[in-house]
């Protein structure tokens, strides 16, 4: 399996592109605390399962 085509983490560019909305969307849904977001290193990264959910989109 590549995981390079389904990271289990995402940037907001690439979890905006995901879900077809704009990264202002992903930033709004994180500073509301509707997309969960984790901490690797010094980088703020979406998680994907989570991401899908919070779009209603099942996995």
């Amino acid at each position: 399996m590549d995981r390079a085509a389904n990271p289990l983490a995402l940037t907001m560019k690439d979890a905006a592109n995901l879900v077809g909305v704009d990264y202002r969307t992903i930033k709004l849904g994180i500073e509301k605390g509707t997309i969960p977001t984790i901490e690797l290193g010094q980088r703020r990264m979406i998680p994907r399962v989570g991401l899908l959910r919070a779009f209603g989109i099942d996995i």
